[in-house]
């Protein structure tokens, strides 16, 4: 006897269903009401790039390129005829959203816009990695960019103003800012060098990743989380000890603009980017209740990504943000949005009344409310236990007394209070409705 098989999500993937699938595209419709009241447009990008890209911008040496992305042969290449594969016929699943961007950036000519470019993404990305509580392989982000010819730090300061803004209008309020200024080309280098001289003094002591990276790329050892590790790198030399003056400034400056709007914020020396493009202002935003994987976003200035895949010289800021984190936080916390759901279940009864029913439904659904209008006649017990079940606000009554009359009754299922209504009365009260669970 043949078993068929049963199948399910693949491991690190999983599927967003009702109702869960409301609160994704709340939080998601909230991220692009707050951004484009900043002035920023949204940018969609390919779910796939060259892999060179990823290479070039992510670093060929770090884990993400090396090991976690999804990289094959585009089939349209020499090495679907069964010819050895040439990198450049390479493509990925994009595991992060920032070099698309700036790929956008350059090949649409966007440096000749006005003014700052102001770009936002929404969408899933994909990293071969464990799953984890939290992180997927399958994952989803939104990010934004700004891209232009200044750094000023006021630039930095409202970027991280939006973001604030956004978390507080989800209800991601038990959240910590860090920030910190990583220098630039003129004092990083000088930095790296002593850290990795430090580093070489108790190189014994450190793990084996930390002992490797003390040669391809010593910032990344202060993102170490091995707790024996923990003592060395709090002796390690600060950068904030090595700042050139211009960007003692800079970073002076962004704190003065967190003041003046109000943002709360906290300094972490080790919070650094380890890639040669990343300048000056780093910042991260963790969230309660999420255990080690505690951050829910991280971004910071790039002013030399641009130019190094290609562009014009352009200034940059920009930040991602963990959705699956980010909701995980939100419904752990409790803090709950009250979404709108079903407003109307259309109860007809009797064939005479099918007509006005799917007539008043699509009035309704014009006005903007979401209407359920039963495909088949059911007694009216069934009707109302259905509406009730699928969570209806209301439920409009339609029999023969209310075809005779030209009147609706709209019965609320909470409290069991109804009464009897014409068309626009009834438009009348389910919009005042709305307004007041506004």
């Amino acid at each position: 006897m043949n078993e068929r098989k049963q199948f399910r999500a693949i491991k690190g993937t999983r599927d967003i269903t009702p109702p869960d699938s409301a609160l994704w595209n709340w939080f998601e419709r909230t991220a692009r009401d707050t951004f484009e009241s900043f002035n920023f447009r949204e940018i969609r990008l390919p779910i796939f790039e060259e892999t060179s890209l990823f290479a070039r911008s992510v670093g060929g040496e770090t884990d993400i390129v090396s090991k976690e992305m999804y990289t094959f042969a585009d089939r349209s290449s020499s090495a679907a005829e069964g010819a050895p594969a040439d990198p450049g016929d390479l493509i990925s699943l994009r595991p992060e959203a920032t070099a698309s961007t700036m790929r956008a950036y350059i090949e649409h000519g966007m440096h000749a816009l006005p003014g700052n470019v102001k770009l936002y993404y929404i969408g899933p990305m994909f990293r071969r990695e464990r799953p984890q509580k939290g992180r997927y392989r399958q994952f989803y982000q939104i990010g934004a960019e700004v891209l232009g010819q200044s750094d000023a730090p006021a630039i930095d300061a409202e970027v991280i103003e939006m973001l604030m803004l956004f978390f507080q209008r989800v209800g991601l309020t038990r959240t910590t800012l860090y920030i910190n200024s990583i220098g630039d080309k003129n004092c990083r280098p000088a930095y790296v060098e002593l850290l990795r001289a430090e580093l070489q003094k108790v190189k014994d002591q450190l793990g084996a990743d930390s002992q490797r990276r003390i040669e391809t790329n010593p910032l990344r050892v202060l993102d170490s989380k091995i707790p024996h590790e923990q003592d060395i790198i709090a002796k390690l030399p600060r950068i904030a000890d090595h700042l050139c003056d211009a960007c003692k400034e800079n970073y002076a400056g962004l704190k003065r603009e967190l003041a003046l709007r109000g943002i709360a914020y906290e300094e972490n020396w080790r919070l650094v980017r380890g890639l040669d493009y990343y300048t000056r202002t780093t910042f991260e935003v963790i969230a309660e209740g999420l255990g080690s994987q505690n951050a829910v976003c991280g971004g910071g200035r790039y002013d030399g990504l641009v130019e190094l895949l290609g562009g014009p010289p352009t200034k940059g800021i920009g930040f991602a943000i963990g959705t699956d984190r980010s909701i995980l936080s939100i419904q752990e916390s409790g803090n709950l949005p009250q979404l709108p759901g079903l407003a109307v279940f259309v109860a007809w009864m009797g064939m005479d009344a099918y007509p006005t029913a799917v007539k008043i439904a699509r009035t309704l659904r014009d006005a903007g409310f979401d209407v359920e209008l039963p495909g088949e006649e059911m007694k009216f017990k069934k009707l109302l236990n259905l509406a009730d079940r699928l969570g209806a606000r209301y439920a409009l009554i339609i029999g023969s007394d209310e075809v005779a009359s030209g009147t609706f009754t709209l019965k609320r299922l909470a409290d069991a209070d109804q009464k009897k209504l014409n068309e626009s009365e009834l438009i009348e009260t389910l919009k005042s409705e709305r307004g007041n669970r506004a």
